[in-house]
């Protein structure tokens, strides 16, 4: 049945009110939300990983309108110069939301430098809201390691994909644990992952698997380092990545080996996604 205009807007009107008395704010406020630009958290933080890592001020494609509305922001606090504002979320506007983080109170992988959901959240009040909101969830063990929710999920659409499952060497949240991860384990999203039994083949299309789901993946040999062969993962976009972690990703974005060396990648190539761009795809 077709209501009059009038009627339609009469009901909207009593939805919009039924809404706002139930969320606790007036439709005033609620109106102010909806006019405020968004930030696309996926996209900042994505920028906030790759950005750093970049030799130019190439920005990070779908990320610059997000970038600014942050940085005019920090400005506006006097945490980041003018002259930064620029849509490029480089080392220096990663220092200042760390500031600005820390500001809050937060400490430890919530003052990282890469924008989590409340430190944005509280940057946007009044300025702009926040959209494809993202987080690592809750800590979790898997096969005797901790790692977050997020990364469980990924591993496990990377085993349905390879149609085996995949043996943890090395979990998450481990600061001080093996000396040879140069600290990458110290915060979410990172695991090291066995190939025992696999033949050249095998690790491959392991290393394939994890990329297609959203990991900056690569193969590691005792060639390289003090370590027997494994798979390095680091989740993307994973909000509580330690610095180092951080920086694998953006190397992984640019082609590199995600090694202390910058090498060039030598890993499978995959379309590179997010885990949340692989379950849209």
């Amino acid at each position: 049945m077709k209501l009059p205009s009038g009627a339609a807007v009469l009901v909207s009107a009593a939805l919009l009110a039924s809404l706002t008395e139930v969320s606790g704010i007036s439709a005033a406020q609620a109106a102010e939300a909806r006019a405020l630009p968004g930030v696309n958290m996926e996209a900042t933080v994505k920028a906030a990983q790759i950005d750093p890592r970049r030799s130019d001020d190439t920005l990070t494609p779908g990320a610059k309108a997000s970038v600014l509305l942050v940085e005019r922001a920090l400005r506006d606090r006097h945490l980041l110069d003018a002259k930064w504002v620029d849509g490029y979320f480089g080392t220096t506007t990663v220092a200042a939301f760390a500031k600005y983080q820390k500001s809050l109170g937060f400490t430890g992988l919530a003052a990282n430098g890469l924008p989590g959901k409340a430190s944005l959240t509280k940057l946007g009040a009044g300025r702009f809201k926040v959209t494809h909101v993202i987080g690592p969830g809750a800590r979790v063990s898997a096969g005797g390691f901790v790692i977050d929710t997020r990364t469980r999920s990924m591993l496990a659409e990377a085993e349905r994909l390879l149609g085996r499952d995949l043996e943890l060497l090395q979990g998450s949240y481990n600061p001080g644990g093996d000396p040879t991860s140069a600290g990458t384990h110290d915060g979410g999203g990172v695991v090291d992952i066995s190939v025992e039994g696999m033949n050249s083949a095998a690790r491959t299309e392991a290393v394939r698997a994890l990329r297609r789901v959203g990991f900056a993946a690569w193969l590691r040999s005792p060639d390289q380092a003090d370590w027997p062969w494994h798979i390095h993962a680091a989740a993307i976009n994973d909000t509580d990545l330690s610095s180092q972690a951080q920086h694998q990703i953006g190397d992984y974005y640019l082609g590199r080996n995600g090694l202390s060396g910058r090498g060039s990648d030598d890993g499978p190539k995959v379309t590179i996604r997010t885990w949340e761009e692989y379950q849209r795809r």
